[in-house]
């Protein structure tokens, strides 16, 4: 199929009706992804689209292709070794305990990426500053913030106006898209390795066969705190992805005996930063941010991830002055 064919032939792919519908293949959905992303798609055809995958589910090469296309259309970034997509509502969480985590990733040395858009809720951009993560406003910036700090924070809006565009179309079509799902494998730095958090179960086999199908190494899917990779010490957490550009499936039992709500385990006064300096310290936070820090540094191929996760907490700078 030649590129940018006409997102009509798409709809008509995907909606000519029982036993003449089709799932789009790889290359058909990577081309729809180029064309919706090119500003010349007629807007009622894009949401034809969008609902019509929605309807029927996507499959993993769908996911892949559309994934594929969105990152060739994004700026290049500098080399970063972990890929942290965050791209939940936060309805359901308390504080992004991931931030500290993602923290102690980039003080072992491996360099962290992540970008998002969380929607309506500030949740993680208002805590961003006290968790220590700095914010680089568009993709030139990201070179030097990332090689002063080795971590940073991609806005979605900033890194990839066109897909932002395609994932604001929520508000116009009421429903959440397939959008939501690409924007989690987008993988801008094209680290070779990316953790990711989903709300809904089902959705992590569909981006750990996408993965597979776009030959990544190392990806770990959780159902995390209100939708992010932030694991839940007091449950255990089933893990999908790839090791080696393998299939993996894996459990991980849980560190506390308290079964409670993430939101509601740490106690209501504690901060980020007062977690970070010891202030306001906190054991079930503590191991949060610990048991998250331990799946990431899996993912990064640590022999021992739960020892290095503990030795990087205790060991963190405790700079008293972030803001709380």
């Amino acid at each position: 199929m030649s590129p940018c064919t006409p997102l009509s032939a798409h709809v008509a792919t995907l909606g000519r009706g029982p036993g003449r519908s089709r799932s789009l293949n790889r290359a058909e959905a990577e081309d729809a992804m180029a064309t919706m992303l090119s500003g010349q798609a007629a807007p009622e055809a894009i949401g034809a689209v969008l609902m019509l995958l929605r309807m029927k589910g996507e499959t993993a090469e769908e996911i892949a292709g559309l994934a594929h296309a969105a990152q060739a259309a994004c700026p290049a970034l500098p080399c970063a070794s972990l890929d942290w997509p965050c791209y939940a509502a936060g309805r359901t969480r308390g504080l992004p305990w991931f931030l500290l985590s993602a923290r102690l990733v980039a003080l072992a040395w491996h360099p962290v990426v992540l970008h998002g858009w969380n929607g309506a809720c500030d949740t993680v951009r208002s805590h961003l500053e006290a968790a220590g993560v700095p914010i680089a406003p568009d993709p030139m910036a990201a070179t030097g913030v990332l090689k002063d700090s080795g971590l940073v924070y991609l806005p979605l809006e900033t890194l990839h106006p066109p897909l932002f565009a395609l994932l604001s179309l929520r508000s116009v079509l009421g429903l959440r898209s397939c959008i939501n799902t690409v924007c989690r494998m987008l993988n801008p730095a094209r680290a070779p390795a990316s953790v990711q958090g989903v709300f809904h179960p089902t959705y992590r086999l569909l981006q750990a066969d996408a993965a597979h199908l776009l030959g990544w190494r190392a990806l770990t899917v959780i159902k995390g705190g209100g939708g992010e990779f932030e694991r839940h010490p007091g449950k255990p957490t089933a893990g999908f992805g790839l090791r080696g550009g393998i299939p993996f499936e894996a459990s991980y039992p849980a560190a506390l005996e308290r079964a409670v709500r993430l939101a509601e385990g740490p106690r209501p006064d504690t901060t980020l930063a007062g977690l970070w300096t010891g202030s306001t310290p906190d054991p079930f936070a503590e191991a949060v941010v610990i048991g998250t820090t331990a799946l990431a540094l899996e993912t990064l191929g640590i022999a021992t991830p739960d020892d290095a996760a503990q030795r990087l907490w205790a060991g963190r700078p405790a700079r008293r002055e972030i803001a709380a």
